[in-house]
């Protein structure tokens, strides 16, 4: 009789779960289909290439890609390399002791940490008390604080994956630890290290309320052209057209969350191209 009355409850909660799936499918659609209805009529090449304006048909979002760019690349200037070579000293080099065992939890907590909150320390550290002030290089560090938790939590799952036996053949060889990593653990679990970065940097430029609380303009009319201008970002134009009372805003964020999307599906692909490039390597 139990095992009766578990099959029926595991079978009611898989129809449960199916539900749910296609309901969240079928929601997604339908805000996809709204969307691209909203924002193809205002996705034109002046788009792309005018800066956002009073007037619907004239806003454009140049200044926001430049400005998304200049965020993006400081921050992985920044994240990657403090990520990776965290994840190296925690799996490497750290003793297994109580405090690196707490210091690995607290990583994983800071990865679920809710955004706003990073940007709030960004604001309180970079914004005022080392005097950046409203720049790009306080949004960049802040964006990076944001996500070098799950940068170093992926590279630690990466190094995991690295089998024993090509660390145990590489010491045997003769070679030092610093030479193990290089040649042989970093090259081994590289794809998913490349792979969490991007997804990780994905998040990134999703991102709004970690710029907003850091100072990211509203609007701007120019293109940065230093890590001391200010800046807009893709998401932040999006969400202050989205706020605006005109109806015809709406198209225009729309459109603007086209292009984001666009991005995002990029950065994705890139990221599988990567990891299938590496792995390929690793298998010759």
């Amino acid at each position: 009789m139990n095992l009766g009355k578990r099959k029926n409850a595991n079978r009611i909660f898989h129809g449960i779960l199916v539900c749910c799936i296609l309901f969240s499918i079928l929601m997604l659609a339908v805000l996809f289909i709204d969307t691209f209805k909203k924002g193809l009529p205002y996705l034109n090449v002046k788009f792309l290439t005018n800066y956002t304006s009073r007037f619907a048909s004239k806003a454009g979002i140049k200044a926001a890609i430049f400005g998304s760019l200049w965020i993006i690349v400081f921050t992985i200037i920044i994240a990657f390399p403090l990520g990776v070579c965290g994840a190296i000293y925690l799996e490497e080099y750290a003793s297994k002791n109580k405090l690196n065992d707490l210091i690995k939890v607290n990583i994983s907590n800071l990865a679920g940490v809710p955004s706003i909150v990073y940007g709030i320390l960004g604001l309180a550290i970079f914004v005022r008390a080392l005097g950046f002030g409203r720049t790009i290089i306080s949004g960049a560090i802040t964006m990076a604080l944001l996500i070098l938790p799950i940068i170093i939590v992926a590279s630690q799952e990466a190094i995991k994956t690295v089998p024993h036996n090509l660390k145990e053949a590489s010491y045997a060889l003769g070679a030092t630890k610093w030479e193990t990593i290089r040649e042989v653990i970093l090259p081994y679990s590289m794809p998913g290290i490349l792979t969490g970065t991007i997804l990780a940097v994905s998040r990134a430029i999703g991102e709004a309320a970690p710029l907003v609380v850091v100072g990211g303009a509203a609007a701007i009319w120019f293109t940065p052209q230093t890590p001391f201008d200010e800046f807009t970002t893709l998401p932040l134009q999006i969400f202050t057209w989205a706020t605006m009372p005109q109806r015809e805003f709406q198209g225009v964020a729309a459109a603007g969350i086209i292009v984001l999307l666009i991005v995002l599906i990029f950065i994705n692909l890139t990221a599988i191209l990567l990891r299938n490039k590496y792995q390929d390597r690793i298998k010759v």
